[in-house]
């Protein structure tokens, strides 16, 4: 049974205690949005995943009772920061296992400022999920004071300046990339450009990361209604409707670790091994995608995530970046939202923000930022510790 995404919602995505809202307020308003744009009432929705990482167990039934009391099955879902990615994920498969004609997929995070800790700093190291991903950072970089998500991330960036000869400015090309992409979308964080110069030379935060080179925290929410194809043609969707035409999950895998390298730890393999799956599953390739949301949560992950992808040889991503080839104009469109880096980082709606804006493209409801041509989309969403998504989305 095929699965379709029939409506999304998103807030705008803010600075922590820039608003004065709680976590029920913005998935209330993101939810709203999404079964409107749907034209579905909440009534009508069977089954209810919910993500988020820094709330109270439970705090999804919370949220989604600002949107009806309807006693259907609430699953709080948390999945670092492919939380979001995890609740689509459940959605579609409620649907295409028919246990569900109508499932709505919320993802929301209230966070607090500064960096984060990547769950390194939260007392027991010993125990943290994440205890042996900075285990093979530290036997092979050592352990600094910077915040150690932005480390991790940082000494992937400075292997792979060292194994395939990637420059600071090519790095720094991402950064400028996105938050010009950012500047056309009234969702984002940050709406401000920078040129390569101006992000190599602001504050680093873990060399060669700048500040201009890292997701920030945020607040903010997403949603998605999805629902099967039964649904689409009783209720006369298809204008609405965006086929879910491959997903696959993945963990972290052998290779993570065998390798004693950073640029394994933080994901590229299981990235990889997930594009390869939702490749298989949907019948599709890179070839055939024209827009890309994915996880930049540093300028580095996205340089490895175009690897992962097949969008080119290892090692030859800041190559492809610094072509332009991944922008308006050139083969692919990569985070046209302004990704991770300047739309903004609320873990539980990250992925759900990234369906979003592509659903957007492949309606041809972008504005400014619109693809043209946008027929295939490609959602990517990677949580350390470790999960990864990827999502083929498809207009037919």
């Amino acid at each position: 049974m095929k699965a379709y995404i029939v409506g999304v919602g998103m807030t705008k995505f803010e600075k922590p205690e820039s608003r004065d809202w709680q976590y029920w307020d913005m998935a209330k308003e993101a939810g709203t949005q999404a079964l409107a744009d749907a034209g579905v009432a909440y009534e009508q929705v069977q089954q209810l995943p919910v993500g988020y990482c820094f709330q109270a167990s439970t705090a999804g039934q919370r949220a989604a009772y600002e949107l009806g009391l309807t006693g259907i099955p609430v699953y709080n879902v948390n999945n670092n920061c492919a939380t979001g990615s995890t609740a689509l994920m459940m959605a579609r498969q409620f649907v295409e296992g028919g246990i569900a004609d109508c499932v709505l997929a919320l993802g929301f995070e209230k966070m607090q400022r500064g960096a984060l800790g990547g769950g390194a700093d939260s007392g027991d190291f010993k125990t943290s999920p994440v205890a042996r991903h900075y285990g093979i950072m530290a036997a092979g970089h050592g352990f600094e004071m910077s915040p150690p998500t932005a480390q991790i991330f940082g000494n992937a960036a400075r292997e792979h300046m060292e194994r395939y000869g990637t420059t600071a400015a090519q790095l720094a090309a991402v950064g400028a990339k996105n938050h010009r992409h950012s500047a056309d979308n009234p969702r984002a964080q940050f709406q401000d450009v920078y040129t390569v110069d101006e992000i190599l030379a602001a504050k680093t935060i873990h060399r060669p990361l700048t500040k201009l080179q890292c997701s920030p925290t945020s607040d903010g929410s997403a949603a998605a209604v999805v629902v099967s194809e039964r649904f689409v043609v009783e209720h006369g969707l298809h204008d609405k409707a965006v086929e879910i035409a491959g997903q696959a999950m993945t963990t972290d895998t052998e290779e993570s670790f065998a390798s004693g390298s950073c640029i394994d730890a933080v994901g590229r393999p299981m990235s990889r091994e997930a594009a390869r799956q939702a490749y298989e599953r949907s019948g599709l390739g890179i070839d055939d995608v024209d827009v890309v949301e994915l996880h930049d949560c540093f300028s580095v992950n996205e340089l490895l995530t175009y690897e992962a992808l097949g969008m080119c040889a290892d090692g030859e991503s800041g190559k492809l970046v610094e072509s332009g080839a991944t922008t308006h104009g050139g083969r692919w469109v990569v985070n046209p939202s302004g990704g991770l880096i300047s739309k903004g980082h609320p873990l539980g709606a990250t992925g759900l923000a990234q369906a979003a804006e592509l659903v957007w493209q492949l309606r041809g409801e972008a504005g400014g930022r619109q693809v043209s041509g946008a027929r295939v989309g490609l959602a990517h969403n990677i949580g350390l510790g470790g999960a990864a998504v990827v999502t083929l989305l498809r207009r037919g």
